[in-house]
């Protein structure tokens, strides 16, 4: 008979053995997000627990699922990176949606490879693609988008389109020749100094070379001066090389800055250059109708990256890459070998695939924690969802600029707020300000009751607050704003 040796344990699992290990591992995660408000944000590792989880030896034999479980509660749920936690306010990480959760569990039951086919995991994503676009004022007809891992595959994705389109117009083709003839001209890219740094790696990935960046000036609020990019292009058009895309922001990283779109539009129509908008953060602000006129010109943009693992608390990796010229991106990417042929409406046929436009074969069920967790929302979920965070960041403003010990660093136009810690005695010597802050982040971050980042606003170095979390309410900010004073003062004496 062939199979497995004698005492080889199999994957596989009877029903209520499976029902019994959910049931356990569903009580662990309930009994996890009703504790996370009354423990600490982050709690740092030691030496010994991290040697412990890096350098375990796998055993000849496997173990219970019991016992794995057990391994996970003791050694890896007790170390959490924290942004489950209504005070954590770092970087541009939201919490999962419980929703979310439930969604990547039954996509993982059915685990299917969306590459494309006649399946329900691929109408799902087409409609819940054309939801993001809708909810931001995309374009949806002639359009495409697909769901990727982040901000950085939606970026690059929608570069290469770029670059691709731009090699069209020039009358060569990127895909067949390359980038190797030394008698084109080199391609040209704008961005902001506050642009993500995933366009870098993107420009570098492609080909173009951190070279083929022009970082253009910005003015008192950190956007894109319309001016330094109309004379950016000029100049560059002089020297010989050739502009080809602007990638734009809808609300940078650092600030929440969101760069003057519907102008440099303009300037994209008038130069012949494609407007990509880095939205994985802020985008999806546009579905606020308070908010709606600052992102006058996003439906404009060739193409969107948008992170609904940002700020619509969809659980990581679901970020989506939004194109106006659907054919463009299929010409782009579109490689079909022999054993991938479909024709549709026959067998496993289905839509185009999409694996033709972008850049994996073998693609998760991202859209299902997606889909679902809109629906749970809805277009009123979304929007109180948004007004709420931004309405919380504007309270935080208002507390950091009644205090007389600190001091606010930039405007608030998300959900961002930087600011430092800056005692009167110490009010103009911002190389001590920039030693004490840094220091204050670091003890805040170890402590545990608050966590926030920084970022370095023309020179100094900023503390920053991003309000994502769903469940975070305006006395969270208030502890934040005391842990700070209290660990500013406390270290400005040492």
């Amino acid at each position: 008979m062939i199979g497995y040796p004698a005492g080889r344990p199999s994957l596989a699992l009877d029903p209520e053995h499976f029902r019994r290990l959910a049931h356990e591992a569903v009580d662990l995660v309930a009994d996890y997000l009703a504790g996370l408000a009354a423990a600490p944000v982050f709690r740092p590792m030691s030496p010994a627990e991290r040697t412990t989880l890096m350098q375990e030896s796998l055993g000849d034999s496997g173990v219970a699922p019991e016992l794995v479980l057990e391994r996970f509660r003791t050694a890896v749920l007790p170390h959490a990176m924290g942004n489950g936690h209504p005070r954590f306010f770092g970087w541009v990480n939201s919490p999962p949606a419980p929703i979310g959760i439930v969604a990547d569990f039954l996509a993982a039951a059915l685990n299917p490879s969306c590459a494309g086919g006649d399946h329900a995991a691929i109408y799902v994503e087409r409609a819940a693609v054309r939801w993001l676009m809708e909810l931001i004022g995309f374009p949806t007809e002639g359009s495409m988008g697909l769901l990727v891992s982040g901000g950085s595959a939606a970026t690059l994705i929608a570069l290469a389109a770029a670059r691709h389109r731009a090699a069209l117009e020039d009358g060569w083709n990127v895909r067949t020749e390359g980038l190797q003839h030394a008698r084109r001209p080199a391609l040209r890219l704008y961005v902001s100094p506050d642009g993500h740094s995933c366009i870098q790696k993107a420009a570098e990935i492609l080909g173009l070379g951190e070279q083929a960046i022009h970082r253009v000036a910005t003015d008192e609020r950190h956007r894109i001066d319309v001016g330094a990019l109309r004379a950016a292009v000029a100049a560059d058009r002089a020297a010989g090389t050739r502009p080809f895309c602007v990638a734009a922001s809808a609300g940078t990283v650092s600030t929440g800055a969101i760069d003057p779109l519907d102008e440099i539009a303009d300037v994209c129509d008038a130069e012949r250059l494609w407007l990509h908008v880095d939205g994985a953060y802020g985008a999806v602000g546009a579905a606020v109708p308070s908010h709606r006129d600052c992102y006058a010109g996003l439906a404009r943009a060739h193409s969107v990256a948008l992170d609904p693992h940002k700020w619509l608390s969809v659980p990581v990796e679901c970020g989506a890459v939004l194109v106006r010229d659907g054919r463009l991106l299929r010409e782009t990417f579109s490689l079909v070998p022999d054993y991938l042929r479909t024709e549709a409406d026959r067998g496993f046929g289905g839509l185009p695939w999409y694996s033709e436009y972008g850049i994996q074969q073998t693609r998760g069920f991202r859209a299902l924690k997606l889909w679902m967790t809109l629906q749970h929302l809805g277009r009123d979920g979304v929007r109180d969802l948004v007004a709420g965070h931004l309405a919380l960041a504007q309270h935080l403003a208002g507390l950091v600029d009644a205090a007389p010990d600190l001091e606010r660093l930039g405007e608030v136009e998300l959900s961002i707020v930087c600011f430092r810690y800056a005692p009167r005695r110490l009010r103009g010597d911002d190389r001590a300000l920039d030693a004490l802050n840094k220091r204050v982040m670091e003890e805040v971050q170890a402590s545990g009751p608050a966590f926030l980042t920084q970022t370095t606003l023309r020179g100094r170095f900023a503390l920053r607050a991003c309000v994502l979390h769903y469940a975070t309410t305006e006395s969270d900010l208030a502890a934040l704003v005391d842990i700070v004073r209290q660990t500013g003062a406390r270290l400005a004496v040492d």
